[in-house]
Protein backbone atom coordinates (compact mmCIF):
# COMPACT_ATOMS: atom_id res chain seq x y z
CA UNK A 1 0.00 0.00 0.00
CA UNK A 2 1.46 3.41 -1.26
CA UNK A 3 0.03 7.14 0.55
CA UNK A 4 0.54 10.22 -0.04
CA UNK A 5 -0.26 12.84 2.81
CA UNK A 6 0.17 16.28 1.89
CA UNK A 7 0.31 19.23 4.97
CA UNK A 8 -2.46 20.06 6.66
CA UNK A 9 -0.45 23.05 7.95
CA UNK A 10 2.94 24.52 7.80
CA UNK A 11 5.11 28.08 8.28
CA UNK A 12 8.20 29.10 9.06
CA UNK A 13 9.03 31.48 11.80
CA UNK A 14 12.11 33.91 12.06
CA UNK A 15 14.10 36.27 14.11
CA UNK A 16 14.90 38.15 11.14
CA UNK A 17 16.04 41.97 11.67
CA UNK A 18 13.50 44.44 10.17
CA UNK A 19 15.29 47.89 9.06
CA UNK A 20 18.44 47.21 11.56
CA UNK A 21 15.58 48.38 14.49
CA UNK A 22 13.90 45.29 15.52
CA UNK A 23 13.32 41.73 15.11
CA UNK A 24 10.44 39.86 13.26
CA UNK A 25 10.10 37.64 16.07
CA UNK A 26 6.26 37.83 16.79
CA UNK A 27 5.47 37.98 12.67
CA UNK A 28 3.85 35.02 11.23
CA UNK A 29 4.08 33.86 7.42
CA UNK A 30 1.34 31.41 7.66
CA UNK A 31 -0.09 31.50 3.98
CA UNK A 32 2.85 32.24 2.04
CA UNK A 33 3.72 30.36 -0.75
CA UNK A 34 7.15 29.32 0.16
CA UNK A 35 8.94 27.95 3.25
CA UNK A 36 12.10 29.59 3.37
CA UNK A 37 15.10 28.22 5.44
CA UNK A 38 17.98 30.60 5.68
CA UNK A 39 20.79 31.76 8.50
CA UNK A 40 22.20 34.96 7.97
CA UNK A 41 25.58 36.00 9.68
CA UNK A 42 26.35 39.46 10.41
CA UNK A 43 24.43 40.65 7.06
CA UNK A 44 22.42 43.53 9.32
CA UNK A 45 23.06 45.47 12.22
CA UNK A 46 20.92 46.02 15.52
CA UNK A 47 21.97 47.71 18.09
CA UNK A 48 23.32 45.68 21.26
CA UNK A 49 24.68 43.10 19.22
CA UNK A 50 27.80 42.52 17.69
CA UNK A 51 27.62 40.18 14.44
CA UNK A 52 23.74 39.34 14.82
CA UNK A 53 23.00 36.06 13.64
CA UNK A 54 19.03 35.84 11.96
CA UNK A 55 17.81 32.20 11.18
CA UNK A 56 14.61 30.81 9.94
CA UNK A 57 12.63 27.46 11.11
CA UNK A 58 10.06 25.51 9.21
CA UNK A 59 6.88 23.85 10.86
CA UNK A 60 4.52 21.55 9.06
CA UNK A 61 2.16 19.19 10.29
CA UNK A 62 0.17 16.15 8.71
CA UNK A 63 -3.15 14.92 9.26
CA UNK A 64 -2.53 11.21 10.29
CA UNK A 65 -6.45 10.42 10.54
CA UNK A 66 -6.72 8.40 7.31
CA UNK A 67 -3.09 6.35 8.78
CA UNK A 68 -4.82 5.63 12.25
CA UNK A 69 -8.19 4.55 10.55
CA UNK A 70 -6.02 1.47 9.05
CA UNK A 71 -4.91 0.33 12.00
CA UNK A 72 -6.98 -1.84 13.11
CA UNK A 73 -7.18 -3.58 9.46
CA UNK A 74 -4.11 -3.73 6.95
CA UNK A 75 -1.47 -1.35 8.98
CA UNK A 76 0.81 -3.29 10.84
CA UNK A 77 2.79 -0.85 12.72
CA UNK A 78 5.20 -3.51 13.65
CA UNK A 79 6.06 -4.59 10.04
CA UNK A 80 9.54 -4.01 9.37
CA UNK A 81 7.94 -2.72 5.79
CA UNK A 82 6.92 0.00 7.22
CA UNK A 83 7.88 3.69 5.93
CA UNK A 84 7.46 7.52 5.61
CA UNK A 85 9.33 9.48 4.14
CA UNK A 86 8.70 13.52 4.55
CA UNK A 87 9.27 15.52 1.31
CA UNK A 88 9.48 18.98 0.70
CA UNK A 89 10.18 20.43 -2.69
CA UNK A 90 12.78 22.55 -3.99
CA UNK A 91 11.07 25.98 -5.59
CA UNK A 92 13.56 27.61 -7.78
CA UNK A 93 12.80 31.69 -7.60
CA UNK A 94 16.13 32.58 -9.48
CA UNK A 95 17.08 33.06 -6.16
CA UNK A 96 20.78 32.47 -5.17
CA UNK A 97 20.91 29.50 -3.07
CA UNK A 98 23.23 27.85 -0.25
CA UNK A 99 25.42 24.89 -0.71
CA UNK A 100 27.40 21.89 1.40
CA UNK A 101 24.33 22.32 4.46
CA UNK A 102 22.78 19.50 6.68
CA UNK A 103 18.98 20.14 7.24
CA UNK A 104 17.70 18.52 10.28
CA UNK A 105 14.07 17.12 11.14
CA UNK A 106 13.07 16.85 14.76
CA UNK A 107 9.37 15.82 15.84
CA UNK A 108 7.07 18.62 17.97
CA UNK A 109 6.49 18.15 22.04
CA UNK A 110 3.96 20.98 21.58
CA UNK A 111 1.70 22.66 18.98
CA UNK A 112 1.33 25.22 16.51
CA UNK A 113 -1.09 27.60 14.60
CA UNK A 114 -0.57 28.26 11.18
CA UNK A 115 -1.94 31.35 11.18
CA UNK A 116 -2.78 34.00 8.20
CA UNK A 117 0.19 35.89 7.78
CA UNK A 118 1.68 36.50 3.72
CA UNK A 119 4.07 39.49 4.64
CA UNK A 120 8.04 37.57 3.43
CA UNK A 121 9.38 41.10 2.97
CA UNK A 122 8.68 42.99 6.01
CA UNK A 123 7.32 40.43 8.11
CA UNK A 124 4.38 43.14 9.16
CA UNK A 125 1.80 40.55 9.69
CA UNK A 126 1.29 39.31 13.57
CA UNK A 127 -0.29 36.13 14.36
CA UNK A 128 0.34 32.58 15.97
CA UNK A 129 3.00 30.81 15.08
CA UNK A 130 5.98 33.14 15.57
CA UNK A 131 9.74 32.69 16.79
CA UNK A 132 7.86 33.20 20.25
CA UNK A 133 4.96 32.07 20.47
CA UNK A 134 3.64 28.58 19.51
CA UNK A 135 -0.34 28.90 19.47
CA UNK A 136 -3.22 30.51 20.89
CA UNK A 137 -5.84 28.95 22.70
CA UNK A 138 -8.26 28.87 25.98
CA UNK A 139 -7.74 33.48 25.87
CA UNK A 140 -3.44 33.25 25.85
CA UNK A 141 -1.01 32.57 24.16
CA UNK A 142 1.16 29.15 24.39
CA UNK A 143 4.66 30.24 24.27
CA UNK A 144 7.79 27.98 22.51
CA UNK A 145 9.79 27.13 25.79
CA UNK A 146 12.78 28.30 24.54
CA UNK A 147 12.71 30.88 21.04
CA UNK A 148 12.35 29.47 17.92
CA UNK A 149 11.24 26.13 19.30
CA UNK A 150 14.28 25.64 20.21
CA UNK A 151 13.62 23.25 23.92
CA UNK A 152 14.67 19.88 23.15
CA UNK A 153 15.35 17.09 24.78
CA UNK A 154 13.61 13.34 25.69
CA UNK A 155 10.49 12.11 24.75
CA UNK A 156 7.80 12.60 27.47
CA UNK A 157 9.46 16.05 29.05
CA UNK A 158 7.00 18.36 29.69
CA UNK A 159 9.09 21.54 29.23
CA UNK A 160 10.55 21.01 25.42
CA UNK A 161 9.95 22.08 21.98
CA UNK A 162 11.43 19.34 19.69
CA UNK A 163 11.59 15.77 21.17
CA UNK A 164 15.56 14.18 20.05
CA UNK A 165 15.54 10.78 21.31
CA UNK A 166 13.11 8.55 23.40
CA UNK A 167 12.03 5.22 23.88
CA UNK A 168 9.57 3.46 21.76
CA UNK A 169 9.48 0.62 23.38
CA UNK A 170 10.87 -1.92 19.93
CA UNK A 171 13.42 -3.15 22.04
CA UNK A 172 15.92 -0.61 20.68
CA UNK A 173 16.39 1.38 23.90
CA UNK A 174 16.37 4.98 23.97
CA UNK A 175 17.53 5.99 20.41
CA UNK A 176 17.52 9.18 18.24
CA UNK A 177 14.11 10.64 16.70
CA UNK A 178 15.87 13.33 14.07
CA UNK A 179 16.54 12.73 10.90
CA UNK A 180 19.44 14.33 8.42
CA UNK A 181 19.94 15.40 5.08
CA UNK A 182 23.02 16.67 3.39
CA UNK A 183 22.35 19.08 0.59
CA UNK A 184 25.37 19.43 -2.13
CA UNK A 185 23.95 21.73 -4.63
CA UNK A 186 21.42 22.62 -2.15
CA UNK A 187 18.41 22.60 -5.04
CA UNK A 188 17.84 19.32 -3.83
CA UNK A 189 14.36 17.90 -2.39
CA UNK A 190 14.21 17.21 0.79
CA UNK A 191 13.70 13.62 1.57
CA UNK A 192 13.88 12.21 5.11
CA UNK A 193 13.00 8.99 6.46
CA UNK A 194 10.63 9.57 9.41
CA UNK A 195 8.99 5.76 9.85
CA UNK A 196 9.83 6.07 13.51
CA UNK A 197 8.57 8.91 14.68
CA UNK A 198 5.05 8.14 12.37
CA UNK A 199 5.09 4.60 13.67
CA UNK A 200 5.44 5.94 16.77
CA UNK A 201 2.86 8.70 16.72
CA UNK A 202 0.13 6.19 15.26
CA UNK A 203 0.71 4.16 18.39
CA UNK A 204 0.45 7.09 20.97
CA UNK A 205 3.59 7.15 22.05
CA UNK A 206 4.71 10.28 20.22
CA UNK A 207 2.31 13.35 20.04
CA UNK A 208 1.13 14.66 17.02
CA UNK A 209 2.23 17.90 16.35
CA UNK A 210 4.52 17.80 13.39
CA UNK A 211 8.46 18.78 12.35
CA UNK A 212 10.72 21.25 13.06
CA UNK A 213 12.96 21.53 9.94
CA UNK A 214 16.28 23.83 10.25
CA UNK A 215 19.93 23.76 9.63
CA UNK A 216 21.30 21.39 11.62
CA UNK A 217 23.77 21.69 14.78
CA UNK A 218 26.77 24.67 14.24
CA UNK A 219 25.23 25.70 11.10
CA UNK A 220 22.80 27.90 12.76
CA UNK A 221 25.47 29.59 15.35
CA UNK A 222 28.65 30.04 13.00
CA UNK A 223 29.58 33.02 11.14
CA UNK A 224 28.94 31.70 7.39
CA UNK A 225 25.28 32.60 5.85
CA UNK A 226 23.28 30.61 4.14
CA UNK A 227 20.54 32.28 2.05
CA UNK A 228 18.32 31.05 0.79
CA UNK A 229 16.91 27.17 0.63
CA UNK A 230 13.25 27.85 -0.57
CA UNK A 231 10.63 24.86 -0.40
CA UNK A 232 6.98 25.24 -1.57
CA UNK A 233 4.52 24.85 0.81
CA UNK A 234 0.94 24.22 1.21
CA UNK A 235 -0.29 27.02 -0.34
CA UNK A 236 2.11 27.30 -3.29
CA UNK A 237 -0.02 27.40 -6.60
CA UNK A 238 1.68 24.33 -7.56
CA UNK A 239 -0.46 21.27 -5.79
CA UNK A 240 2.11 18.66 -6.79
CA UNK A 241 5.13 20.88 -5.08
CA UNK A 242 2.91 20.48 -1.78
CA UNK A 243 4.66 19.13 1.52
CA UNK A 244 3.98 15.27 1.51
CA UNK A 245 4.23 12.10 3.75
CA UNK A 246 4.98 9.44 1.66
CA UNK A 247 3.75 6.49 3.33
CA UNK A 248 3.91 2.64 2.29
CA UNK A 249 4.05 -0.90 3.66
CA UNK A 250 3.63 -4.38 2.68
CA UNK A 251 -0.08 -4.92 2.74
CA UNK A 252 0.38 -7.92 -0.20
CA UNK A 253 -2.93 -10.47 -0.27
CA UNK A 254 -1.06 -13.51 -2.52
CA UNK A 255 -4.09 -15.98 -3.37
CA UNK A 256 -2.37 -18.97 -4.89
CA UNK A 257 -5.89 -20.59 -6.42
CA UNK A 258 -4.82 -20.19 -9.75
CA UNK A 259 -1.06 -20.87 -9.60
CA UNK A 260 -0.55 -23.58 -6.97
CA UNK A 261 2.32 -26.29 -7.60
CA UNK A 262 2.97 -29.15 -5.95
CA UNK A 263 6.09 -29.37 -3.49
CA UNK A 264 5.76 -25.88 -2.87
CA UNK A 265 3.85 -24.28 -0.12
CA UNK A 266 1.30 -21.66 -1.21
CA UNK A 267 -1.73 -20.48 0.86
CA UNK A 268 -5.59 -20.39 -0.33
CA UNK A 269 -8.57 -18.19 0.78
CA UNK A 270 -11.81 -18.03 1.64
CA UNK A 271 -13.72 -14.42 1.53
CA UNK A 272 -17.34 -14.06 3.44
CA UNK A 273 -19.64 -11.48 2.26
CA UNK A 274 -22.92 -10.29 3.68
CA UNK A 275 -24.42 -7.74 1.60
CA UNK A 276 -20.97 -6.81 -0.21
CA UNK A 277 -19.26 -6.32 2.72
CA UNK A 278 -17.30 -8.61 4.53
CA UNK A 279 -18.53 -10.49 6.99
CA UNK A 280 -17.39 -13.53 9.72
CA UNK A 281 -18.54 -16.47 9.20
CA UNK A 282 -20.73 -17.59 12.36
CA UNK A 283 -21.26 -21.06 13.89
CA UNK A 284 -24.28 -22.70 15.84
CA UNK A 285 -27.53 -21.94 16.73
CA UNK A 286 -26.33 -18.37 18.34
CA UNK A 287 -24.76 -17.46 15.06
CA UNK A 288 -20.84 -17.06 17.18
CA UNK A 289 -18.60 -15.48 14.74
CA UNK A 290 -15.58 -17.49 14.16
CA UNK A 291 -12.47 -15.99 14.23
CA UNK A 292 -8.91 -16.25 15.24
CA UNK A 293 -6.30 -19.16 14.24
CA UNK A 294 -7.33 -22.81 13.59
CA UNK A 295 -10.80 -21.78 13.85
CA UNK A 296 -12.13 -23.57 10.65
CA UNK A 297 -10.82 -26.87 8.19
CA UNK A 298 -10.53 -26.74 4.33
CA UNK A 299 -10.48 -30.31 3.14
CA UNK A 300 -9.15 -31.47 -0.59
CA UNK A 301 -10.01 -34.73 -2.32
CA UNK A 302 -9.86 -36.10 -5.18
CA UNK A 303 -10.77 -39.74 -5.41
CA UNK A 304 -9.76 -41.68 -2.22
CA UNK A 305 -6.97 -38.98 -1.55
CA UNK A 306 -8.36 -36.91 1.27
CA UNK A 307 -6.20 -34.06 2.65
CA UNK A 308 -7.35 -31.94 5.92
CA UNK A 309 -5.90 -28.56 6.65
CA UNK A 310 -6.21 -26.36 9.28
CA UNK A 311 -7.36 -22.54 8.27
CA UNK A 312 -7.13 -19.71 10.27
CA UNK A 313 -8.76 -16.17 9.88
CA UNK A 314 -6.48 -14.07 8.06
CA UNK A 315 -4.30 -11.49 10.17
CA UNK A 316 -2.21 -8.17 9.53
CA UNK A 317 0.43 -8.21 12.25
CA UNK A 318 -2.07 -8.45 15.53
CA UNK A 319 -5.12 -7.49 13.70
CA UNK A 320 -7.67 -10.35 12.56
CA UNK A 321 -8.92 -9.12 9.00
CA UNK A 322 -12.89 -9.27 9.16
CA UNK A 323 -14.53 -11.94 6.39
CA UNK A 324 -11.16 -13.21 5.23
CA UNK A 325 -10.16 -16.76 6.33
CA UNK A 326 -6.65 -18.92 5.07
CA UNK A 327 -5.53 -21.95 4.85
CA UNK A 328 -1.04 -22.57 3.86
CA UNK A 329 -0.07 -26.09 2.87
CA UNK A 330 1.91 -28.05 0.39
CA UNK A 331 1.67 -31.35 -1.06
CA UNK A 332 4.60 -33.79 -2.27
CA UNK A 333 4.71 -34.77 -5.91
CA UNK A 334 6.08 -37.84 -4.76
CA UNK A 335 3.06 -38.20 -2.03
CA UNK A 336 2.14 -42.34 -2.41
CA UNK A 337 -1.24 -42.39 -0.72
CA UNK A 338 -3.61 -44.38 -2.98
CA UNK A 339 -6.15 -42.28 -4.70
CA UNK A 340 -8.33 -44.73 -7.52
CA UNK A 341 -7.49 -48.66 -6.47
CA UNK A 342 -3.53 -49.26 -6.52
CA UNK A 343 -2.70 -46.29 -8.22
CA UNK A 344 -0.89 -43.01 -6.03
CA UNK A 345 -1.24 -39.38 -6.22
CA UNK A 346 2.32 -39.92 -7.16
CA UNK A 347 1.57 -41.65 -10.51
CA UNK A 348 -1.51 -39.59 -11.32
CA UNK A 349 0.92 -36.46 -10.81
CA UNK A 350 3.62 -37.88 -13.35
CA UNK A 351 0.74 -39.02 -15.57
CA UNK A 352 -0.95 -35.48 -15.92
CA UNK A 353 0.88 -32.79 -14.71
CA UNK A 354 -1.74 -31.63 -12.31
CA UNK A 355 -4.84 -32.67 -10.26
CA UNK A 356 -8.10 -30.80 -9.39
CA UNK A 357 -9.22 -31.12 -6.11
CA UNK A 358 -12.80 -30.68 -4.59
CA UNK A 359 -12.41 -27.91 -2.26
CA UNK A 360 -14.20 -28.01 1.29
CA UNK A 361 -14.44 -25.17 3.68
CA UNK A 362 -16.07 -26.70 6.76
CA UNK A 363 -16.63 -26.08 10.98
CA UNK A 364 -14.13 -27.56 12.83
CA UNK A 365 -15.77 -30.74 13.74
CA UNK A 366 -16.87 -31.17 9.90
CA UNK A 367 -21.04 -30.68 10.57
CA UNK A 368 -21.15 -27.53 9.02
CA UNK A 369 -20.34 -26.52 5.25
CA UNK A 370 -19.29 -23.08 4.16
CA UNK A 371 -18.17 -23.22 0.91
CA UNK A 372 -17.58 -26.04 -1.97
CA UNK A 373 -15.08 -25.23 -4.98
CA UNK A 374 -12.07 -27.20 -6.38
CA UNK A 375 -8.10 -26.33 -6.37
CA UNK A 376 -5.83 -27.74 -9.43
CA UNK A 377 -2.30 -27.92 -8.47
CA UNK A 378 0.54 -27.94 -10.72
CA UNK A 379 3.91 -29.91 -11.41
CA UNK A 380 6.43 -27.87 -11.15
CA UNK A 381 7.80 -26.58 -14.57
CA UNK A 382 11.63 -27.77 -14.91
CA UNK A 383 13.52 -27.46 -18.62
CA UNK A 384 16.78 -28.01 -19.86
CA UNK A 385 16.35 -25.32 -22.14
CA UNK A 386 16.50 -21.64 -21.46
CA UNK A 387 13.44 -20.09 -20.03
CA UNK A 388 11.82 -17.26 -22.12
CA UNK A 389 9.70 -14.57 -20.57
CA UNK A 390 6.44 -14.39 -21.84
CA UNK A 391 5.25 -11.28 -23.86
CA UNK A 392 2.76 -10.20 -21.50
CA UNK A 393 -0.64 -7.54 -21.80
CA UNK A 394 -1.63 -5.60 -19.16
CA UNK A 395 -5.06 -4.66 -18.80
CA UNK A 396 -7.27 -2.76 -16.37
CA UNK A 397 -11.15 -4.60 -16.25
CA UNK A 398 -13.26 -1.70 -14.01
CA UNK A 399 -10.61 1.99 -14.55
CA UNK A 400 -13.25 4.81 -14.85
CA UNK A 401 -12.38 8.20 -16.14
CA UNK A 402 -12.52 10.54 -13.09
CA UNK A 403 -12.10 9.56 -9.02
CA UNK A 404 -13.27 11.73 -6.08
CA UNK A 405 -10.37 13.12 -4.16
CA UNK A 406 -11.99 10.78 -0.91
CA UNK A 407 -11.99 7.77 -2.88
CA UNK A 408 -9.97 4.31 -3.12
CA UNK A 409 -10.61 2.15 -5.79
CA UNK A 410 -9.24 -1.40 -6.11
CA UNK A 411 -7.86 -1.68 -10.05
CA UNK A 412 -8.53 -4.92 -11.05
CA UNK A 413 -5.79 -6.19 -13.98
CA UNK A 414 -6.27 -9.18 -16.73
CA UNK A 415 -2.83 -10.51 -18.04
CA UNK A 416 -2.35 -12.51 -20.74
CA UNK A 417 0.51 -14.32 -22.55
CA UNK A 418 0.60 -12.91 -25.86
CA UNK A 419 2.43 -15.73 -27.65
CA UNK A 420 -0.20 -17.77 -25.68
CA UNK A 421 -3.06 -16.88 -27.24
CA UNK A 422 -2.18 -16.93 -30.92
CA UNK A 423 -3.04 -20.32 -30.87
CA UNK A 424 -6.20 -21.05 -32.81
CA UNK A 425 -8.88 -23.01 -30.98
CA UNK A 426 -12.19 -24.28 -32.01
CA UNK A 427 -14.53 -23.60 -29.34
CA UNK A 428 -14.87 -20.41 -27.16
CA UNK A 429 -12.74 -20.27 -24.94
CA UNK A 430 -13.21 -18.26 -21.75
CA UNK A 431 -9.46 -16.78 -21.02
CA UNK A 432 -7.92 -16.62 -17.41
CA UNK A 433 -5.52 -13.72 -16.31
CA UNK A 434 -2.25 -15.11 -15.54
CA UNK A 435 -1.33 -14.52 -11.88
CA UNK A 436 2.42 -12.66 -11.68
CA UNK A 437 4.25 -13.48 -8.39
CA UNK A 438 6.92 -10.52 -8.50
CA UNK A 439 4.53 -7.75 -10.20
CA UNK A 440 4.74 -4.07 -9.06
CA UNK A 441 2.54 -0.76 -10.18
CA UNK A 442 3.22 2.89 -10.25
CA UNK A 443 1.67 5.96 -11.08
CA UNK A 444 2.67 8.70 -13.82
CA UNK A 445 1.53 11.74 -14.48
CA UNK A 446 0.31 11.75 -18.54
CA UNK A 447 1.02 15.43 -19.25
CA UNK A 448 4.67 15.50 -17.78
CA UNK A 449 5.79 11.44 -17.44
CA UNK A 450 6.73 12.24 -13.87
CA UNK A 451 6.52 9.58 -11.77
CA UNK A 452 4.10 10.74 -8.79
CA UNK A 453 3.74 6.99 -7.23
CA UNK A 454 7.28 4.78 -7.41
CA UNK A 455 7.81 1.13 -7.79
CA UNK A 456 8.51 -0.07 -4.61
CA UNK A 457 9.75 -3.66 -4.47
CA UNK A 458 12.52 -3.23 -1.06
CA UNK A 459 9.37 -3.10 1.16
CA UNK A 460 6.60 -4.32 -1.19
CA UNK A 461 4.66 -0.97 -0.91
CA UNK A 462 3.28 -0.97 -4.45
CA UNK A 463 3.36 -4.85 -4.95
CA UNK A 464 -0.22 -6.13 -6.79
CA UNK A 465 -2.15 -8.65 -4.70
CA UNK A 466 -4.13 -12.03 -6.28
CA UNK A 467 -7.42 -13.91 -5.86
CA UNK A 468 -9.61 -16.29 -7.13
CA UNK A 469 -10.56 -13.51 -10.12
CA UNK A 470 -6.73 -12.41 -11.16
CA UNK A 471 -4.56 -9.80 -9.64
CA UNK A 472 -5.53 -6.12 -7.96
CA UNK A 473 -4.06 -3.15 -5.71
CA UNK A 474 -5.28 -0.43 -4.50
CA UNK A 475 -5.12 3.68 -4.57
CA UNK A 476 -6.16 5.78 -2.40
CA UNK A 477 -6.87 9.17 -4.08
CA UNK A 478 -6.60 11.45 -1.15
CA UNK A 479 -3.06 12.54 -1.79
CA UNK A 480 -2.69 12.90 -5.50
CA UNK A 481 -3.01 16.77 -6.99
CA UNK A 482 -6.27 17.12 -8.56
CA UNK A 483 -6.92 18.28 -11.72
CA UNK A 484 -4.10 15.72 -13.71
CA UNK A 485 -4.16 13.10 -15.99
CA UNK A 486 -2.86 10.20 -14.41
CA UNK A 487 -1.50 6.49 -15.97
CA UNK A 488 -0.77 3.40 -14.59
CA UNK A 489 2.43 1.02 -15.17
CA UNK A 490 3.80 -2.34 -14.60
CA UNK A 491 6.91 -3.75 -13.29
CA UNK A 492 7.21 -7.56 -13.58
CA UNK A 493 10.06 -9.66 -13.28
CA UNK A 494 9.65 -12.76 -15.26
CA UNK A 495 12.43 -15.82 -15.31
CA UNK A 496 15.20 -13.21 -14.33
CA UNK A 497 14.22 -10.67 -16.83
CA UNK A 498 12.72 -6.82 -15.87
CA UNK A 499 9.76 -5.70 -17.75
CA UNK A 500 7.48 -2.44 -17.99
CA UNK A 501 4.19 -2.46 -19.15
CA UNK A 502 1.82 0.51 -19.69
CA UNK A 503 -1.87 0.15 -19.00
CA UNK A 504 -2.93 1.73 -22.35
CA UNK A 505 -6.74 1.92 -21.78
CA UNK A 506 -5.98 3.89 -18.22
CA UNK A 507 -6.16 7.31 -18.10
CA UNK A 508 -7.95 9.23 -15.16
CA UNK A 509 -8.04 12.36 -12.99
CA UNK A 510 -8.66 13.48 -9.58
CA UNK A 511 -11.63 15.96 -9.11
Amino acid sequence: MFMILTASADTYITNKIIGGKLRATDANVGRAGTLDLFKLYSESEISGTEDPIEISRLLVKFDLSPLQALTSTTLDLNNTSFRATLQLFDLLGGQTNPENFNVIAFPLSQSFDEGRGRDVGQFGDLDRANFITASYSGGSNNLWFVSGAAGQGLLGSNDIDIISSGNLADGDGVKNLWSSQYFDTGRENLSLNVSDVVSGTLAGQIPDHGFRISFSGSEETDDKSRFVKRFASRHSSNRALHPALLVSWDDTLFDNSRDFFFDSTGSVFLNSYLRNRLTNLVSGTSLSPITGQNSLIMKLQTGSFIKYVTASQFTRGLNNITGVYSATFAIASSDETPYSGTQTLEQLISASGSVTFDQYWESLDGTVGYHTGSLTIKRLERTSFESIPKELDFICTNSRPTFRRDESHRFRIFVRDLDASRFAVKIPLRLQSIIADQAYYRIVDRQTGNVVVPFLTENNGTRMSSDSDGMFFDITMSGLPVGRQYGIQMRVDDFGVTGIYDLHNVSFRVE
